[in-house]
């Protein structure tokens, strides 16, 4: 791997003239003011994409930037590598240095079919195998040609998953609800029986079918939920034979899928450099496929794609995803912002912002840099939003008039997919408080592929400037060995005190009232 060595960011050149800038003139902004001073703002902090759905539009203007303020954010992003830390992530190399992996989502929707390397070999021809078997599965189903166990189609699909896993195909199956062409989908992610429980009331164990999703196949929560699902399936079929009719699996653990019943020819391969956050654009999508067509996901791919080319070709003073990250790094570092609301104004939007808490506060809600030190400053921002007009009569008003500075990101289709009254209307509240509003023709498969994959380059972009690793895992990986560990000692009435008080007080009192 290229040597990306350098200097901690508080020694960085243009961080340290940005703190100057701050605090002699870019603490003072004031957006009405250079509005009235400049008429050809908008045009100068706004950039517009032509795509095969209609024209995409940033307008960053309502921010509180200048263009001294942007030089010097370019200046950062060029000083801090990010440039050569993109390259780094799309020709292949292990940027994942905690767990040793690249990070390659980007193949999974590299719909120009050049070669993507990673330890010398193309991952290209397994990439286009998988999409081929998902195609060929996904035709079965929607066809009908796929049947249960008495020979019923499937009229109903069950995601089992977490994280990830979840998040991601439930947000896209959400937000394309207009584009349905296969059957219903639903999503079980809380160990709560609950929620498996409630899932399975309206449905028939003749016409559901269950996607397993995890690259293990060892996920607690997940496998927990599966197995209930094949004890649920087998209490109406009695014959184990069912389950292969009614199970399919997303992983790499032949032995593991093959021990549970599912037949290993409907096993979707993942791999190594696919990270649980980036993961809806690989089998992970199944769920997905199934419910708007391969003809659709595929179209999915096909905006992220987009949106890749966009990332590595744009100069960083014309790039989508470094001037939102830029300007979340102003407001974060230097404002002392501490969230970032995502307000899409759409309702089939409703789960966007959930997704990308998972993707933004996992990727970059770390306290280590490359280099193992604590940073000395802010990382990642807390996210949060709701859609549309819902949070306008919820928390607009903390927004606009509270104490706090929250830069928000207005998500905005010119086009409804359900009209009740034409055009577009918005609220227009003055108090200096930062936007970026981003417009599209109409929530189309390739235009949400295009947005996701702008929201993943921003995550990076951040992390690469605050010399962070957005891509491990390890918290989240720590925190699974935890719970391995603390399950058995719920069983039985034997107290536990090889904790801390707290966890064995808890413990002890579980125990005592199970």
């Amino acid at each position: 791997m290229a040597n990306f060595k350098r200097a901690p960011l508080p020694e960085v050149a243009a961080w340290k003239e940005l703190k100057s800038y701050f605090d002699s003139e870019g603490s003072k902004l004031n957006m009405m003011k250079m509005f009235q001073d400049d008429a050809t703002r908008f045009d100068k902090f706004s950039q517009k994409l032509p795509t095969k759905d209609g024209d995409f539009l940033l307008d960053y203007s309502k921010n509180l930037v200048d263009s001294k303020t942007m030089d010097l954010l370019f200046k950062l992003a060029k000083e801090t590598k990010v440039e050569e830390m993109r390259a780094a992530m799309f020709a292949g190399e292990k940027i994942n240095f905690t767990q040793d992996r690249a990070e390659l989502h980007v193949a999974l929707r590299n719909r120009s079919n050049t070669p993507v390397m990673f330890d010398g070999k193309d991952v290209m021809p397994d990439v286009n195998g998988v999409l081929k078997h998902m195609w060929e599965f996904t035709e079965s189903v929607q066809g009908g040609t796929w049947k249960g166990y008495t020979g019923k189609a499937i009229t109903n699909v069950v995601n089992i998953g977490i994280g990830g896993s979840d998040l991601g195909p439930l947000m896209v199956t959400e937000a394309l609800k207009p584009y349905r062409t296969g059957p219903s989908v639903h999503f079980v992610s809380n160990i709560d029986g609950t929620h498996m429980v409630e899932t399975l009331k309206t449905l028939n164990p003749e016409t559901t079918l269950f996607i397993i999703a995890s690259k293990s196949f060892t996920t607690q929560e997940t496998i927990t939920n599966a197995e209930f699902a094949k004890a649920w399936l087998l209490k109406a079929a009695k014959e184990k034979s069912a389950i292969a009719k009614h199970f399919v699996a997303l992983s790499t653990n032949a032995t593991k899928v093959k021990e549970f019943g599912i037949d290993v020819k409907n096993m979707f391969e993942l791999w190594d450099w696919v990270g649980g956050c980036f993961s809806l654009w690989s089998a992970i999508g199944m769920s997905i496929a199934l419910y708007i067509g391969m003809d659709n996901f595929e179209d999915l791919l096909a905006g992220g794609h987009f949106m890749d080319n966009h990332f590595v070709n744009a100069p960083l003073e014309s790039n989508i995803p470094v001037i939102l990250a830029l300007i979340g790094v102003w407001y974060n570092n230097f404002f002392e912002a501490e969230t970032q609301a995502l307000l899409p104004y759409d309702q089939y939007m409703h789960r966007f912002a959930a997704y990308f808490q998972q993707g933004d506060m996992e990727s970059n809600g770390k306290y280590i840099t490359r280099s193992g030190q604590r940073c000395a400053y802010k990382t990642g921002p807390i996210i949060w939003g709701e859609p549309g007009t819902n949070g306008q009569h919820a928390f607009y008003q903390l927004i606009h008039q509270g104490t706090r500075l929250i830069p928000c990101d207005f998500l905005m289709p010119v086009k409804t997919q359900n009209p009740i009254q034409n055009g577009l209307h918005h609220e227009v509240f003055d108090g200096n408080r930062p936007s970026n509003s981003i417009l599209f023709q109409k929530l189309s498969p390739f235009t949400l592929g295009l947005l996701i994959a702008m929201y993943e380059h921003k995550i990076f972009v951040q992390g690469i400037i605050w010399d962070i690793n957005s891509f491990d895992q390890l918290g989240v990986q720590f925190g699974k060995q935890l719970a391995q560990e603390i399950q058995p000692e719920l069983k039985g009435k034997d107290l536990v005190s090889n904790h801390d008080g707290s966890t064995n007080g808890l413990i002890n009192f579980i125990k005592a009232n199970m």
